[in-house]
């Protein structure tokens, strides 16, 4: 898997070096994806780039009796453009990954890829032995927050996640495939007519108000998704549960005591 500049370049995105982040860091760094709203298909002018991956602890950080530091931080700028990357230390992530968590199966298959390795794309080619159809309630989990958040702040942000959390989980549970992409999604996914004019004013502001959303009709609709949901995960062909744990662990104890190929 290869960094894809063209696809950085039409989401609008800086072609970022990493280099220097990855050189200042004191361990190896599988990956670095693109997530967020610039994933999800409907970014602001002022949204910042939420980078997310996978760096990977030495052998002593976890045999001794301090606690490691497995999650990383670090905010920069990029000509004007605020960047956050954030990052799990390689065994936290795959432990996420067993668990029906769709959000890092989404950072891994990300198309926007920053930084990658050949580990990188070995877990890539692992997700789909961790998919089942659990992942339905990460989706439906997800989607009720952020519509509580919605009522809360009138927000049209929360509102689109919302949507793109019930349109991905829907045709994750159909088809198999991790798609976080909402514009593409509303080409696969029966779904409101309504929505892309929503993503385009949502790329006005970060978090700009949803004004004349007819909240009835709305919710009305959001919760015709949820029964779709509720029906794909039904009939979905996803197995109940993981079956790659082996070949994770493998992989974690590998990358652990050998040296990470660079990228």
């Amino acid at each position: 898997m290869l960094t894809n500049t063209a696809l950085l370049k039409e989401a609008g995105l800086p072609v970022t070096d990493l280099g220097p982040v990855v050189a200042g860091g004191r361990h190896p760094l599988l990956f670095a994806t693109v997530s967020g709203a610039h994933l999800y298909g409907f970014p602001s002018r002022d949204s910042d780039v939420d980078l997310r991956g996978v760096h990977v602890l030495p052998a002593e950080d976890l045999v001794g009796l301090r606690e490691p530091d497995e999650t990383r931080s670090r905010m920069w700028d990029s000509d004007g453009v605020e960047m956050d990357l954030v990052t799990h230390d390689l065994r936290k992530f795959v432990r996420l990954m067993l668990k029906p968590n769709g959000y890092v199966l989404e950072q891994l298959l990300s198309p926007l890829v920053v930084h990658t390795s050949a580990l990188h794309a070995e877990l890539v080619a692992l997700a789909p032995a961790v998919l089942t159809r659990n992942h339905a309630h990460h989706y439906r989990g997800f989607a009720n927050t952020q519509w509580r958040l919605f009522e809360r702040t009138g927000e049209l942000k929360p509102l689109l996640y919302t949507f793109r959390a019930l349109l991905t989980g829907i045709h994750l549970m159909r088809t198999g495939e991790v798609l976080a992409h909402l514009p593409t999604l509303l080409a696969r996914v029966p779904a409101p007519s309504y929505l892309p004019g929503l993503i385009t004013a949502k790329a006005a502001a970060e978090h700009g108000g949803a004004d004349g959303v007819d909240t009835v009709a709305v919710a009305r609709d959001i919760e015709s998704l949820h029964r779709a949901l509720d029906g794909a995960q039904a009939d979905s062909g996803l197995p109940d549960g993981a079956s790659g744990f082996d070949a994770l662990h493998e992989l974690v104890v590998r990358a652990r005591l050998a040296p990470v190929p660079a990228g």
